[in-house]
């Protein structure tokens, strides 16, 4: 195949927009708001103070299967469930994908699932937590599944010297995109009513769905015209075997992997619990922060867009690892400002901190693994160790989110564990040889 196609390329890069809506909707905005409000209700009702509010330092608490769990416990427990288990399938899916040639079809497989999965939500119901979490589950496996899939072919339509500028790209276009529909979905809310929060969810999965299709019908399948034959599962599974014990040898891109796992679970930690962490500890008055939740949220999107831009454009200047360094020390600074934070006001600079090196680190850390990469035909093999790294460093952040405030009574004592994956992942950066392991 061609590389460089820019039709080809257009569509890799609408995937970013269709899928990024789950990112945003139902991980980061309105879904977080709507479960701690709905779980919050159905809580007070059940102790007989429907209406009411809670005590200061009270917890709400949910019965999940028979036991009595912290709704934001219960919700990074749950996430954390869905990222083990994406973790132990993707090698497999993914060596399986190379041997066919089928990584097109295991993507949309994963869309659908997801995008499904969202549209479930709209039946969500606190008496019920059980499936209302299912759904939470199965939207994360078919997101983050699809999107391992979708990584892996950006080393095949496109030269390494272009991976930063259409990585960028992508992520803009998911910013952009995913701030669109929360935009729709918040006039719904706001000017309709506010009982038409339920049907954004059916939104997001129609419109992951629908803009998909223009990915899938422009991306190949099966590039390198591989045959399906007998015993492919095993066949999948001997291949990563022998792909892993290549990149063993791979000394640069083993150490950016290590490097990756520890700051990148910092990130996406972040991202996953930042609203749970602003509803429960700013002072958001009598609103109860809604609102300012929301706002902050589409400034992290807007500066997002421009910080994934504007460090491809670093990157080209002084190099993908130096640029990283650069913007993990951001993050470890902001996280360190987060723990001290009380007020609206300041939670917004944060908020704007935090979006500008968030749209930076995603797009090159993405564009970093796929430039670091042996000449090889496996690359979704190759992504799905991105992936596993990805996925495992995120169950051990949320575990520890989650159990910090277990033990403590304190979610801000959570922040604490997100400082330290930064400032691991900023020591293990600087020990990256900046040459490939050819070069002199």
């Amino acid at each position: 195949m061609e590389k460089g196609n820019k039709r080809i390329i257009k569509g890799w890069i609408f995937y970013d927009w269709a899928n990024s809506v789950y990112n945003l909707v139902i991980s980061s905005a309105i879904f977080p708001i709507f479960y701690a409000n709905i779980t919050e209700s159905y809580y007070l009702k059940s102790l007989g103070r429907e209406g009411g509010e809670l005590a200061e330092g009270e917890n709400v608490m949910v019965d999940f299967f028979g036991a009595s769990i912290s709704n934001t416990v219960l919700f990074s427990y749950v996430l954390a469930a869905s990222f083990l288990l994406v973790s132990i399938l993707s090698p497999l899916l993914s060596g399986v994908a190379d041997v066919t040639g089928n990584k097109k079809r295991f993507m949309q497989f994963f869309c659908y699932l997801g995008a499904l999965s969202c549209i479930s939500l709209y039946w969500f119901n606190p008496a019920q937590i059980e499936l209302g979490m299912l759904s939470i589950f199965l939207a994360s496996i078919g997101f983050w599944h699809s999107f391992v899939f979708y990584n892996a072919f950006l080393p095949e339509i496109a030269e390494p010297k272009d991976h930063d500028n259409i990585s960028a790209r992508g992520f803009s276009m998911g910013y952009f995109g995913s701030m669109l529909l929360l935009v729709i979905c918040l006039s719904l809310i706001m000017l309709v009513d506010e009982s038409y929060t339920k049907w954004s969810f059916i939104l997001v999965g129609l419109w992951w769905i629908g803009f998909a299709q223009i990915t899938f019908s422009r991306l190949p399948n099966n590039v390198y015209k591989k045959k399906r034959e007998k015993g492919f599962v095993w066949k999948g599974f001997k291949e990563l075997k022998r792909v892993f014990v290549e990149f063993k040898g791979t000394k640069r891109l083993k150490r950016y992997l290590f490097s990756f796992f520890f700051f990148n679970t910092g990130v996406q930690t972040v991202m996953l619990m930042a609203v749970v962490f602003a509803k429960k500890e700013i002072d958001w008055g009598d609103n109860g922060g809604d609102t300012g939740l929301i706002i902050a949220i589409l400034l992290i999107q807007l500066l997002g867009a421009g910080g994934a831009y504007l460090m491809s454009w670093v990157s080209g200047k002084i190099g993908n690892l130096q640029t990283l360094t650069i913007v993990v020390t951001g993050w470890v600074g902001l996280c360190i400002w987060a723990y001290f934070i009380e007020k609206p006001i300041t939670f917004y600079f944060l908020a704007a901190g935090v979006g500008f090196v968030m749209g930076g680190v995603q797009a090159l850390a993405r564009s970093t693994y796929s430039k670091f990469l042996p000449e090889t035909k496996d690359h979704a093999s190759y992504f799905s160790f991105y992936d596993v790294s990805e996925k495992i460093g995120i169950v051990i952040g949320l575990f520890f989110f989650g159990l910090m405030e277990d033990l403590t009574g304190d979610l801000r004592a959570s922040v604490l564990s997100i400082i330290i994956l930064f400032a691991i992942g900023l020591v293990l950066l600087l020990l990256v040889p900046r040459k490939a392991d050819n070069e002199a």
